[in-house]
């Protein structure tokens, strides 16, 4: 059985930055580093670009801009990180030379990466992660910033907006994917509001669209908070996985500095079931969740899979969802 672990969003720049140069590359993971390094492949959503070039992005209004220093690749190395997906509303935060230089470092210390790319071409091409006898394809996209999709000649992201068109896009790269030899494809999405601890219906429908189209796992992210897990055919949605690492403000109800560690055991190539690990951000740095806080996180996450007909059980301190076939 191969263990594949998914995460939300890693942010590694601003606060955090100034943290990992202080403490360490390993300080933003805090003790969740064991339990990453307990899994056989790792995926994250890297929420920021990794270099000390370019300019802030302004030729349009943006608020946000997220960047961590080249050290921060050591911090993806000491998480054992297999693969970052980089389809997101932040990587061209510095314009086109800081992203260059990162795809130049990741590229360095064989991370590979999907969802942006030097063109088309490549930001639309999977990435095929490898784990005992099983392939793995990772496909990404992200409906954030249109501007800044990938052209023919041109660097940027895998952009693709939440309409029934762009599920046969998704369709020819979970394809090609397969022509890989991936046994089980991933689709990652940076998509959708934030803030909000349930899909629209029309991103559940998108979802569902996608896993009938072939993908064997759903890995949304972007909202800053959890949402529900679905099983929808046997096959596990995660609409969005909230946050892994940040240093943000924290809404006091909505409570964006609580996470999870989504955990998928992987079996003649479907996922047989997922562990759900309770996380809490603090000081720029994420820890597993003690006291009120777990129980909070496993109690909205209990509710918000069961609204979305999903059998979640706890043991202890963690979560448990049955992904049997449907």
């Amino acid at each position: 059985m191969v263990s594949l672990c998914l995460t939300g969003d890693l942010m590694l720049g601003r606060l955090v930055n100034e943290a990992l140069l202080r403490y360490g590359p390993a300080y933003p993971f805090g003790n969740v580093l064991d339990e990453l390094h307990q899994a056989d492949l790792r995926v994250v959503n890297l929420e920021c670009v990794i270099s000390d070039k370019g300019e802030p992005f302004s030729r349009w209004e943006k608020v946000f801009h997220f960047r961590a220093h080249p050290r921060a690749i050591e911090t993806l190395k000491r998480a054992r990180i297999n693969c970052v997906v980089l389809a997101n509303n932040h990587v061209l935060d510095y314009e086109e030379e800081a992203f260059l230089q990162m795809l130049e470092l990741l590229e360095q210390a064989q991370i590979p990466y999907v969802g942006a790319g030097r063109n088309l071409e490549e930001a639309r091409r999977p990435a095929i992660l490898q784990a005992a006898n099983l392939k793995v394809g990772v496909v990404a996209f992200t409906d954030n910033e249109p501007g800044w999709q990938a052209g023919q000649n041109t660097p940027g992201t895998n952009y693709l907006p939440v309409v029934p068109a762009s599920v046969a896009v998704l369709r020819e790269q979970i394809h090609q994917a397969r022509l890989r030899g991936a046994g089980l494809v991933i689709v990652s999405a940076h998509w959708g509001p934030n803030m909000r601890l349930r899909p629209p219906p029309p991103f559940c429908a998108f979802a569902r669209a996608v896993v009938e189209a072939g993908a064997d796992v759903f890995h949304g992210h972007s909202a800053h908070v959890f949402q529900g897990v679905e099983i929808y055919h046997g096959k596990p949605i995660l609409y969005d996985c909230g946050e892994l690492v940040d240093d943000y403000a924290v809404d006091p109800v909505l409570r964006n500095d609580w996470g999870l560690l989504y955990r998928l055991y992987i079996q003649n190539q479907h996922v047989q079931k997922m562990e759900l690990l309770p996380l809490l951000i603090d000081n720029c740095q994420v820890n597993l969740a003690t006291g009120p806080d777990r129980a909070a996180i496993l109690e909205r996450q209990q509710m918000l899979s069961a609204e979305l007909n999903s059998t979640v059980s706890r043991e202890g301190d963690r979560l448990w969802i049955s992904c049997g076939r449907s």
